[in-house]
């Protein structure tokens, strides 16, 4: 990516920022003279990563942020903080995941693939929303996988509190973030705010490996893996390039255009997932007040 890319000198926030595809796309983006805030979990592990993006980068303007995705109630914390700190906000890059063989639930009561995967990053991106809109242009990518063209989602039961599986809940948190970002382009219609999402492709890491049964494993072995580096280029494509300048909508896997579960592109699906998400974090603030 030439380093007179669109994204120079511009404030990228990317979740999930202190590992694996997360901190490569942090890496890559420093790399581009952007402005980068890594909003990590982990305050000693962010800072490990910090130091050695500025290290590989020579970028100084890295910022650190702690926020537990797993807290619907830090989310609002974290992004009231920000916002009182924070003039202007470019890219916004909700990467940040987890993977789940067994079903756990967040202090929030919810199921831990979708609450961290998904309903963290619709609020987190809700109530930064205005500061996108005013530093337009803007751009918002959303990490996917195409294990959401494999397993349907129980548009039902997202929460999968009945017949639970790890590649199930994975593939929930995934679908949602493509119907997340076909809404967002409806709702964000006449703004300058930009919204894709984007497929990383197959990598080995620490979510992708750990807690895995035998059996799945050996399954995973066989699928075609590519590195890390591989993996964040079509983020950095989607954050970045000039090319796809009011580009907005599209699903990207290798930096090209690619095909989504047909049951994504419905309105209706769309909607519901939308209320949903409302209702979730509404309801799970009230329980805090």
């Amino acid at each position: 990516m030439s380093k007179d890319s669109w994204i120079k000198g511009k404030t990228c926030m990317i979740t999930g920022a202190n590992t694996g595809i997360g901190k490569e796309t942090a890496r890559q983006i420093a790399a581009l003279g952007a402005q980068v805030i890594m909003v990590c979990r982990n305050q000693e592990k962010g800072e490990q990563a910090k130091e050695e993006i500025i290290q590989t980068t020579d970028n100084q303007d890295i910022e650190l942020l702690i926020c537990d995705l797993a807290s619907l109630k830090d989310v609002k914390r974290f992004t009231e903080e920000f916002l009182q700190t924070h003039a202007n906000l470019h890219v916004l890059i909700n990467n940040a995941g987890v993977f789940h063989m067994k079903r756990t639930t967040t202090q929030d009561g919810y199921e831990s693939t979708f609450a961290v995967n998904y309903l963290a990053h619709y609020y987190l991106t809700e109530l930064l929303l205005p500061l996108l809109k005013r530093s337009f242009p803007s751009r918002i990518i959303n990490l996917s996988s195409n294990i959401h063209r494999t397993f349907k989602i129980k548009m039902k039961d997202p929460l999968l509190e009945k017949g639970y599986m790890g590649q199930l809940a994975y593939s929930n948190s995934k679908t949602a973030m493509v119907l997340f970002t076909n809404k967002l382009v409806r709702e964000l219609e006449g703004t300058k705010v930009a919204v894709n999402s984007v497929n990383p492709g197959h990598v080995k890491t620490q979510m992708t490996t750990f807690g895995l049964s035998k059996w799945f494993r050996k399954i995973a072995d066989i699928i075609p893996t590519r590195s890390i580096e591989q993996s964040a280029k079509t983020s950095v494509y989607a954050a970045s390039s000039n090319d796809i300048a009011g580009i907005t909508g599209k699903y990207f896997t290798d930096c090209k255009e690619s095909k989504t579960a047909k049951m994504t592109k419905d309105t209706k699906n769309q909607d519901f997932l939308w209320e949903l998400s409302k209702k979730l974090v509404t309801e799970a603030l009230a329980k805090q007040d």
